[in-house]
């Protein structure tokens, strides 16, 4: 399908932003409205590549709003060729602490959104709005050897993504049901500029830079299979043009590593020493590895173009040149939440050998 006027929700996100700059840079006729709630995680500054081109800024309109607000996400979709729902509540250790809000937006947003693209069809007798739910590799659950392929069973593991999985049934229910045209695509472990530092990497980089502690969970040998951001937002881009209503595609990453790894990695880009690492207790349920095969994806042409090194490389050196963001990030409500995950985590914590 050709979209020339897509409406990203999430899109002042980590993902949804870089889908947005990518986006409207390669598709010089395309039109995109962004719904986001501005949440901790959403950023307008994210968007200020795009708003601060005149090639892409006339093409792009701004509408601040929950998805879940029904009368909202009905005007939005108004005259829409695609929506790509990016908003999510995503950190699993925020799901823990308050589990609710993540079935709100991950669920009951993503319902919201459906009946809008549903009510749009009946509207104007036309096909509808393509519909692609972005989702994540965490609906698999732990897989403990081999590759998920989008066809195996779904086992979440926590409040997050229990409710990713949840939104990506009611969608493909949707598409049986009603008709509609749905993309899912699950996306590896995705990494890059502008992510929001309650992650890892942005965490331990933003960290090492002030020589803070680095909270390492457990023995640090989860296996995460990193993606980078671009590729991760051209993936949805391709999808949402040659993928098959009814379909799910894995977004695998460019390398299956451990988060130990990772960490000596940044520290070694920064040149910081290991002795800032502090092994603290482990979440609950915390999965201990993930890896999907991306073969569906492949098999249409999709290819990455970053390799992990590559892309850390880039991802550090960003946040070294960017402080004035990423503080802005960190500061007022982020300090406190940091402050009431890892301080008791801390104090109890051990250096990592």
């Amino acid at each position: 399908m050709v979209a020339r006027h897509v409406l990203v929700t999430g899109g002042a996100g980590f993902i949804g932003s870089c889908f947005v700059r990518r986006f409207l840079a390669a598709e010089p006729d395309a039109q995109v409205t962004v719904l986001d709630k501005l949440t901790y995680a959403g950023n307008r500054a994210n968007l200020e590549e795009a708003t601060q081109d005149p090639a892409r800024s006339s093409r792009l309109r701004f509408v601040e709003g929950d998805i879940a607000d029904r009368p909202l996400a009905r005007e939005v979709v108004k005259g829409c060729d695609a929506v790509v729902n990016f908003a999510a509540e995503t950190h699993v250790d925020r799901s823990i602490l308050d589990p609710a809000a993540f079935l709100s937006t991950n669920v009951g947003g993503v319902h919201s959104l459906l009946e809008a693209c549903r009510a749009e069809r009946e509207h104007t007798g036309k096909a509808g709005p393509r519909f692609v739910q972005v989702s994540t590799d965490e609906v698999y659950g732990s897989v403990t050897s081999g590759e998920s392929v989008e066809g195996d069973a779904l086992a979440p593991r926590s409040p997050y993504a229990a409710a990713k999985a949840a939104g990506e049934l009611l969608a493909v229910s949707y598409y049986v049901t009603y008709g509609l045209d749905v993309v899912i695509t699950r996306g590896a472990n995705t990494y890059g500029p502008y992510q929001h530092p309650e992650k890892l990497i942005p965490l331990f980089v933003t960290n090492a830079i002030d020589d803070l502690p680095l909270p390492m969970y457990g023995d640090g040998l989860q296996r995460r299979d990193w993606l980078y951001v671009d590729d991760h937002a051209d993936a949805i881009a391709f999808v949402l043009e040659h993928g098959s209503a009814g379909s799910t595609y894995n977004v695998r990453g460019a390398q299956e590593t451990t988060n130990r790894e990772v960490v000596t990695a940044l520290l070694t880009h920064l040149g910081k020493p290991w002795s800032l690492v502090r092994t603290v207790a482990d979440r609950p349920g915390h999965d201990r590895r993930y890896s999907m095969s991306g073969s569906r994806l492949s098999s249409l042409g999709f290819r990455h173009s970053v390799p992990f090194a590559e892309g850390l490389s880039h991802t550090v050196r960003w946040y070294v040149e960017n402080e004035d963001w990423w503080r802005r990030v960190r500061s007022g409500d982020w300090n406190d939440y940091y402050a009431r995950q890892y301080a008791d985590r801390l104090a109890t914590s051990t250096a990592a050998e």
